[in-house]
């Protein structure tokens, strides 16, 4: 699904940046330029950004996540 439209990024983009080290939104527009145009995705890329990462810790605990 397109989180940022102005860059055309995905929940996908997002998934992978956080497997690459990012943990935070400043990350996500250094990478990715979220935010970086009108700012309407910031809502949507803050969630997708928060689940990834629990994903990912749950992953790397070896739990299985939600």
């Amino acid at each position: 699904m397109y989180i940022c439209l102005c860059k055309g990024v995905t929940d996908r983009d997002i998934c992978q940046a956080v497997k690459q080290g990012a943990v935070r939104m400043r990350d996500l527009r250094s990478s990715l330029g979220v935010t970086g145009q009108c700012g309407v995705c910031a809502c949507r890329a803050k969630m997708t950004l928060d689940k990834a990462l629990s994903q990912e810790f749950a992953q790397q605990a070896g739990v299985r996540s939600l």
